[in-house]
């Protein structure tokens, strides 16, 4: 039986990368997926929308619904919420791996921004997750996944590179978002509703981040693949282990830790190993 059969999933940030790769893994085991993103329309200079996402879903056997929507507008929440319930049932599964990445020196960083960041970041996470906790906890269990990313560690220096220079913004957000993930593994234990975190070690090279081209060449280099990425979050937003909640995990670690191989985003072929280089079995 399909690991996720019967299940319903949000998995925000879905139009590409990481969230795109989530969706299509989840739905390979059986769950019906809402993904959601700013537009569903293409981006002026990267590849992905939200339709490709459910294109992909639905060739492959899956459910999924796209939902446009602008997390840094606190209306849309509770309309995604609602529309994702409407379309494919109540949620058991919520992935928060939507996220507005601005890497800027303090003196270059707009109010805005910073807004912007903080709400697309945590607020909306936040919100979600008390969303779609009543259904939770009258079914007795969910997941809730928080993707973050290893910018929430303090920079090492002083000399400081440039690096930890622009980085200052998006990291806060993260080690928030990760002391929001163990405060509500505390408050949502007893519901039997895991809430964990999970980011690559050094990055994921993704259309965004490869645009973005702030990546340091050190993390490239360690950089994991999209379906080791996948292949954590499921592991993460199945696990039934009372002990398995209030983690701030890494990808390749939490799979070491499980022993899990890293299978393509249909689940068919096993590949070997979480880098991105890395071919699948003959």
């Amino acid at each position: 039986m399909a690991q996720l059969e019967g299940r319903v999933a949000l998995v925000t940030g879905a139009s590409r990368g990481i969230g795109a790769a989530i969706a299509k893994r989840f739905a390979a085991e059986g769950a019906s997926v809402a993904v959601t993103a700013r537009s569903v329309e293409p981006h002026e200079t990267l590849p992905g929308t939200l339709l490709d996402t459910v294109d992909w879903i639905e060739e492959h056997g899956g459910e999924a619904v796209a939902i446009q929507a602008d997390l840094s507008q606190p209306a849309a929440w509770p309309q995604i919420v609602a529309r994702a319930r409407e379309e494919i049932g109540e949620i058991d599964i919520l992935v928060n791996n939507a996220a507005a990445a601005f890497y800027l020196p303090f003196t270059a960083t707009s109010e805005k921004r910073f807004r912007i960041a903080y709400e697309i970041n945590l607020h909306a996470p936040w919100n979600l997750a008390q969303l779609v906790y009543p259904g939770m906890r009258e079914r007795g269990e969910g997941w809730i996944l928080n993707i973050s990313s290893a910018t929430s560690h303090h920079p090492v220096g002083p000399p400081f590179d440039d690096f930890a220079q622009t980085s200052t913004l998006y990291g806060s957000t993260k080690a928030a978002l990760e002391r929001v993930t163990t405060g509500l593994a505390a408050a949502l234990y007893d519901d039997n509703i895991h809430v964990n975190s999970m980011a690559p070690v050094a990055a994921v090279m993704t259309e965004g981040a490869t645009a973005l081209g702030v990546v340091p060449d050190e993390a490239v280099r360690e950089a994991e693949s999209l379906e080791a990425m996948a292949e954590a979050a499921l592991a993460l937003c199945s696990t039934t282990d009372p002990a398995m909640t209030g983690r701030i995990t890494y990808c390749s670690p939490i799979l070491a830790e499980l022993g899990l191989p890293v299978r393509t985003l249909d689940g068919k072929e096993t590949l070997e190993g979480p880098r991105a280089d890395q071919a699948p079995r003959p």
